[in-house]
C-alpha cells in the first residue's frame, strides 16, 4: 500500500507530462511543444523528431518495449495497435527506435468500425494522428499516444477529432467576447469533471448470468425483500473488499495522472462512485476511458466485476456520469464564476445568457447526447433527471433573471452563516442555492452539471454538443455587441431579450413531479422519451447548419453519427432479445420442468402410502400454468424478433415499440417463477445473492 508521502512521487510516474518533457527535451524543443498544448499551433516535423526520441527513451525506461496510437471510433471504445520500437541491424542485432513521423501518423485499418456509411468495407485505409494536448503514457508494457482518427479521404471516424474541433469554436467566440471587456487571451478552455458510478459484484456471479455476460445487465431477475428502501448503503461505511479495490483503483489512476478524488457508496446496494478533479475537456475524457477500464481490470483483482451498463439491475437505481463542464481561460479565470456580486458581473450575465440560450435551443443534441437502449431505462426512472432537459439556476440567480427581464434591480443576497442548534459546532456559511438531484443540467457554484449521460458514455459526445451550442451563442453575441455603438446599452438589451426568450428552459422545481411533463410541453420544451425519439433530431437542418458553421461535423459525417446511433440501438436490443431466449429454452424453462417433476414425483410417492399432498399438488398445477403461459410468452418474442425489419430507419422504433414489450411480457412470467422455484433448482444467482454477497 501507497503511503501518503509517496502519493506525489506516485502520481503520473507514468506519464509524458510537461515536468518529464522539461527535463528530457532541449530548452527551445520544450518552448515550441508547450506552445502547440497550450494555444493549438502547429507542430513542426524537425520538433516531433526530437520529441519522440525523448518520449522513446522515457517510455523505455519505464518498461516499454512497443507504443500504440491510442484511439477513440465511433464505438466509444478506446482501440490501440500494438508496434515494437524494434529496428533490425545489418548485423542480425536489433536497436529500439521511434520516428516523429511514427509519433504524429498511424495507419489502423478502418474497416472494421462503424462509420455509418462514410466507409465501405473494402476501404480499409485509415489514419490516427498523435493530440499532443493529451499527454502519453505507459501502460502494460507499452507506450499509449492519444490520437485523433480519420479516413482516406478525411472523413473524421472518432470521438476526439470533433471534441477538439468543438474546443477550438467555443475558445475562438468566448475570446472575441472577453476582448469586448477588455481581456485579452489566446485560449479558453472547457473543463469538465466527471464522476463515474458504478457497480461490483462478485465475479462467480457474473460469470453465472448469461445475461450480464452478453448484454452487462440482467434480463430475469425478481427483486429480494429488501432493496434500496432504507437508504443505509448511501455513504455507507465501505465493505472492506470494496475498500481495498478502491485504493488499489485510485493508484493505478494515479499513476496515469488521472486525477481520482472522491469514492463512495451509492444509492443502489453493491452501486458506487469515482469523481476526479477538473481537467481539460478532451483530457477528462481520455482520463474518464482509463478509469472505466481500470475499474474493470482491477475489479477482478479483487474477485469482482464491475458492471458499467445503465441499469443492470431491475428495480434498484442505474447507474449515471455526471458531467460537471465550465470554461476557463488560460490565465485560471473561471467564466463562470458569479463572484460576490452575480447582478453586477456582466461579464458572468453574459456567459450565463450564452448558456441559457444555448440549452434551450439545442436541448435535442443534447438528449441526443445521452440517448441508448441502456439510458432509456435510466432517465425518468426517479433516479436520474427526466428525459425532458431543463436547467436549474437555484433561487438566487433565478431572481437576478426575473429581475433582469422586468428591467429592474436585484439587490444581491449575502451569505448568512446557519446555525446547527449545537454549541460546540461551527457556524456554516449558508449557499445561496440548494441543489436539485432531479434537474438534468443544473447550476452548482461555477459550474453546470449535466446528469444525464449514462455510466457506459465516452463523454466527448455531450461535450461536443455543449461546446458547439455554447459557441454559438457566444459568436452571435459577439457579432451583436462588436458592431454597437454603446457597449454598454447593448450588452443590457442582449441579455434581458435573451433571458426573456429562453427562459422557458430554466426550472427549479421538483423534476419527478408528476405535473412537470404537462408544465414542459406548455412551454413548449421537447419530451423525447427513447431513444428513437431522440434519433430524427440529431439531423435536423439547424442542427446541421450549427456543426457546419463551426467546422466540427460535415452533414455526411453527422448523417452517418445518426445512423450508427440507430443501427446500435437496434443491435443491443436484438442480442438481448436473443440472449433472453436462449435463457429460456436452455436454463429457466428446464429448471422449471424439472422442479415441477420432483413435486409430482413427491406427490405420486405419497399418495402410494396413502396420505394426500394437496399444498404440492396445487404448486405442481401453478407451475405447469406459469410454464405454459411462459412459453406462450417465448413464442411472442421470437415471432417479434424474427420479423424485425434490417433497414437503420425502421429498426428502432420496430424495436421500441414491439421487441422491448414482449421481453418485458416474458420477463414478467419468468421472475414469477423464479419466486416459486426452490433455490436450489433455479439455475442462475439471484438478486438476492448477487446484491448482498458478504
Amino acid at each position: 500500500m501507497t503511503t501518503n508521502s509517496k502519493v506525489p512521487e506516485l502520481f503520473g510516474s507514468m506519464v509524458f507530462n510537461e515536468a518529464v518533457m522539461q527535463d528530457r527535451l532541449p530548452k527551445d524543443i520544450f518552448r515550441a511543444l508547450k506552445k502547440t498544448i497550450k494555444e493549438g499551433t502547429k507542430l513542426d516535423a524537425a520538433v516531433a523528431n526530437v520529441v519522440a526520441s525523448a518520449m522513446k527513451d522515457w517510455a523505455i525506461s519505464k518498461g516499454a518495449t512497443h507504443y500504440t496510437h491510442w484511439f477513440q471510433p465511433m464505438t466509444g471504445v478506446p482501440a490501440e495497435k500494438h508496434d515494437s520500437f524494434i529496428s533490425p541491424n545489418d548485423d542480425g542485432t536489433v536497436i529500439m527506435e521511434f520516428s516523429g513521423k511514427e509519433l504524429i501518423k498511424g495507419e489502423p485499418d478502418a474497416s472494421s468500425f462503424p462509420s455509418g456509411g462514410l466507409r465501405a468495407t473494402f476501404e480499409a485505409r485509415g489514419y490516427t494522428a498523435w493530440d499532443p494536448t493529451s499527454y502519453a503514457f505507459v501502460k502494460d508494457g507499452t507506450l499509449y499516444i492519444p490520437t485523433a482518427f480519420c479516413s482516406y479521404t478525411g472523413d473524421i471516424l472518432d470521438k476526439k477529432t470533433p471534441l477538439l474541433r468543438s474546443m477550438d469554436a467555443i475558445s475562438k467566440q468566448a475570446c472575441r467576447v472577453l476582448r469586448l471587456f477588455g481581456k485579452e487571451c489566446k485560449r479558453v478552455s472547457t473543463t469538465v469533471g466527471p464522476e463515474q458510478e458504478y457497480f461490483l459484484i462478485n465475479e462467480e456471479d457474473y460469470k453465472q448470468r448469461e445475461d450480464l455476460i452478453f448484454t452487462g445487465r440482467t434480463l430475469f431477475g425478481a427483486m429480494p425483500p429488501k432493496g434500496q428502501e432504507m437508504d443505509d448503503h448511501y455513504f455507507g461505511a465501505l465493505r472492506p473488499r470494496v475498500a481495498a479495490f478502491m485504493a488499489e483503483l485510485d493508484q493505478e489512476l494515479w499513476k496515469l495522472g488521472v486525477l481520482a478524488k472522491t469514492k463512495h457508496n451509492e444509492v443502489a446496494p453493491c452501486q458506487h462512485e469515482l469523481a476526479p478533479i477538473f481537467s481539460t475537456t478532451n483530457i477528462a475524457t481520455d482520463h474518464n476511458q482509463l478509469m472505466m477500464e481500470m475499474m474493470k481490470r482491477v475489479a477482478k483483482k479483487h474477485g469482482f466485476y464491475c458492471l458499467l451498463h445503465e441499469k443492470p439491475f431491475e428495480g434498484v437505481n442505474g447507474s449515471g456520469k455526471h458531467n460537471n463542464w465550465s470554461i476557463s481561460t488560460d490565465a485560471g479565470e473561471n467564466l463562470l464564476e458569479p463572484g460576490r456580486t452575480p447582478a453586477a458581473n456582466r461579464q458572468f450575465l453574459l456567459f450565463l445568457t450564452a448558456v441559457i440560450k444555448a440549452v434551450d435551443e439545442y436541448q435535442d443534441l443534447l438528449r441526443v447526447s445521452v440517448a441508448n437502449a441502456g439510458n432509456d431505462h435510466r432517465l425518468g426512472a426517479n433516479e436520474a433527471p427526466p428525459a425532458i432537459v431543463s436547467m436549474f439556476v437555484g433561487d438566487e440567480l433565478e431572481a437576478i433573471i426575473e429581475a433582469i427581464e422586468k428591467g429592474e434591480t436585484h439587490t444581491d443576497v449575502d451569505k448568512t452563516m446557519m446555525s446547527i442548534g449545537v454549541s460546540v459546532l461551527p457556524a456554516i456559511p449558508k449557499d445561496t442555492t440548494d441543489r436539485n438531484r432531479t434537474s438534468p443540467f443544473a447550476f452548482t457554484g461555477n459550474k453546470f452539471e449535466f446528469r444525464m449521460p449514462g455510466s457506459t458514455f465516452n463523454i466527448a459526445c455531450t461535450n461536443i454538443m455543449l461546446n458547439t451550442a455554447v459557441a454559438e451563442e457566444l459568436r452571435q453575441f459577439a457579432d451583436e455587441l462588436e458592431a454597437a455603438k454603446d457597449f454598454d446599452a447593448a450588452l443590457a438589451a442582449l441579455i434581458q431579450r435573451e433571458i426573456k426568450a429562453h427562459k422557458r428552459i430554466i426550472f427549479n422545481g421538483n423534476g419527478y413531479g408528476a405535473d412537470w411533463p404537462a408544465e414542459a410541453e406548455r412551454r413548449g420544451l421537447l419530451n423525447l422519451k427513447s431513444t428513437p425519439d431522440a434519433i430524427p433530431y440529431y439531423t435536423m437542418d439547424k442542427n446541421v447548419k450549427l456543426f457546419q458553421r463551426h467546422g466540427v461535423y460535415t452533414r455526411v459525417e453527422m448523417e452517418s453519427r445518426g445512423e450508427i446511433l440507430a443501427e446500435e440501438y437496434a443491435k443491443t436490443l436484438h442480442i438481448e432479445a436473443l440472449t433472453m431466449l436462449d435463457m429460456l429454452k436452455k436454463q429457466i424453462i428446464p429448471a422449471c420442468v424439472a422442479y415441477s417433476r420432483e413435486l409430482a414425483d413427491t406427490v405420486a410417492v405419497k399418495k402410494s402410502i396413502g396420505v394426500d399432498a394437496p399444498a404440492e399438488l396445487a404448486l405442481v398445477k401453478a407451475l405447469t400454468e406459469k410454464v405454459a403461459a411462459l412459453l406462450e410468452r417465448q413464442a411472442v418474442l421470437e415471432e417479434k424478433v424474427s420479423a424485425a425489419p434490417q433497414g437503420t430507419k425502421e429498426a428502432p422504433r420496430y424495436y421500441h415499440d414491439e421487441v422491448i414489450p414482449a421481453m418485458a411480457g416474458a420477463r414478467a412470467v419468468a421472475d414469477e417463477l423464479e419466486m416459486m422455484v426452490g433455490e436450489k433448482h433455479w439455475p442462475f444467482p439471484t438478486y438476492a445473492k448477487i446484491l448482498y454477497y458478504v
